[in-house]
């Protein structure tokens, strides 16, 4: 495994823990692995366009695609081509309003189409949908303000960022997915420091076994860790 796709989301830069935690990860890593590859995309920075009618219809256009809908499809295609190279897409991804920010959504958004990452056929029966792509790791790392969004926490029903980017991961191509996220920022306390100092002590331990285990998918409960 040797090509990383990082995707940083958060709309803050120097402030931004997601982008200091997806940061110190690829450092841990290029130090097991210094010969792997890192495509760096900002989507924070500079945010995808959100699907249009025009994109949504060229999308579908298939064979009878022109040349103007062949160029407004030309990002998509770009952001599809990062995925499929990817060995391990590393997401930096914040809560925002309990889920995705929307530059990230407008990723996924941009992603997911028809004929690049999923199939459709209604001869499948109820499941018409299958994913394109196959054995990458994900990795989600995040952070949020308020605390307990662990299965089974206080704040579990409020969670729709991680499972959310676990159920897109799949026409990402995900063989496996871990999440780890620092908690309390909006506190500012003593927990929030034990949140961050956790979840950066976490990273050489996820790095390690991600390269061991080649994304051997772990058990259900070690594959989300909270500060």
């Amino acid at each position: 495994m040797n090509h990383l796709l990082q995707i940083d989301a958060s709309a803050r830069r120097g402030r931004s823990l997601t982008r200091q935690l997806t940061n110190a990860f690829v450092a841990q890593w290029l130090y097991r692995q210094p010969d792997a590859v890192v495509t760096r995309r900002d989507v924070g920075a500079e945010p995808p366009p959100a699907v249009s009618e025009e994109w949504i219809a060229a999308a579908f256009a298939g064979a009878e695609r022109n040349a103007e809908q062949c160029e407004l499809l030309a990002l998509s295609d770009r952001l599809i081509d990062e995925v499929e190279a990817a060995d391990l897409i590393l997401i930096g991804a914040p809560m925002y309003n309990y889920g995705m920010p929307a530059a990230l959504k407008a990723w996924f958004d941009q992603i997911i189409r028809i004929d690049r990452t999923f199939s459709f056929d209604l001869g499948r029966g109820d499941k018409p949908l299958e994913p394109m792509l196959s054995g990458k790791q994900v990795v989600v790392l995040s952070s949020w303000g308020e605390f307990g969004f662990e299965p089974g926490g206080q704040n579990a029903m409020h969670n729709h960022l991680v499972p959310h980017i676990r159920t897109c991961s799949r026409y990402l191509g995900a063989k496996s997915f871990d999440a780890l996220a620092i908690e309390y920022q909006e506190f500012g306390d003593d927990r929030h420091e034990a949140s961050k100092l956790q979840a950066f002590d976490g990273i050489p331990a996820l790095v390690e076994r991600l390269q061991q285990t080649d994304g051997a998918l772990a058990p259900p409960d070690a594959m989300l860790s909270f500060g």
